[in-house]
């Protein structure tokens, strides 16, 4: 019996440390859970405080930048602004003036020179019809000269009736050339009592005369031709020169 009664004794002061241990266990883990609790709430306090404060720091800067904007955009800046844009403004409109002078100009001067091309080919072509034939007559004068020569010959006084036909047979064909080579713009440089003009006088020789002015063609060795106001060949003449007194 004893022995049951202490069984019993032990057992119960047992199990009361036991479960004095297992309150002070439980006391002990709220006690850490509170302090866990405070310190992370703590915690968040002072999180929010720097936020806070970051953000009041933050709200500063923008109302100084605000300020300076302020400050910058005033009526004087944009009338300075605006000054220099019209200024700006002047100048490319200058520019754009200057350019279209330019371009103007440029039809101006392509146009003249379109024109002056479309002048220069119609004379080229104009020149190529004019003056094709212009060798061909030159090497034709020499045979016109010939026979100027051989009527101005008079290799018998006596006539007969051959001798007057070929004569005229002559000057027939001679007329006939004549009028061929002016048909496609000949002309004849065969005046006299004129004065000599280098452009188109070959002077040959110079005789004094009181008949006739000084520098002036007395007579014609042979005869010089234009085409179309181009000249084939100049004119051999004889000049006149006064004649020297020689009781002086």
């Amino acid at each position: 019996m004893k022995n049951n009664i202490e069984k019993k004794k032990n057992d119960n002061t047992v199990n009361n440390t036991e479960l004095d241990k297992n309150d002070n266990t439980v006391n002990n883990t709220e006690l850490d859970k509170n302090d866990n609790t405070v310190n992370n709430t703590e915690l968040d306090k002072n999180d929010n405080t720097v936020n806070n404060t970051e953000l009041d720091k933050n709200d500063i800067n923008n109302s100084l930048s605000i300020n300076k904007h302020k400050k910058k955009y005033t009526i004087e800046y944009f009338k300075e602004k605006n000054d220099i844009l019209k200024i700006k403004i002047l100048e490319l409109q200058n520019k754009i003036k200057k350019i279209r002078q330019k371009i103007l100009d440029l039809k101006l001067y392509s146009q003249s020179e379109i024109e002056n091309m479309r002048r220069r080919s119609i004379l080229d072509i104009e020149n190529a019809y004019k003056f094709s034939l212009e060798k061909f007559i030159y090497e034709l004068l020499p045979v016109i000269d010939n026979l100027e020569r051989s009527l101005d010959l008079k290799i018998h006084k006596e006539e007969n009736s051959l001798k007057v036909s070929i004569i005229e047979g002559i000057k027939l064909t001679l007329q006939l050339l004549i009028i061929l080579i002016k048909k496609f713009g000949v002309t004849i440089i065969n005046e006299i009592n004129v004065p000599f003009n280098p452009s188109k006088h070959q002077a040959m020789s110079i005789v004094e005369s009181d008949k006739i002015k000084e520098n002036y063609i007395i007579k014609i060795l042979q005869k010089g031709y234009f085409l179309h106001k181009r000249l084939l060949r100049p004119a051999m003449v004889i000049v006149s020169k006064i004649k020297e007194n020689i009781n002086n």
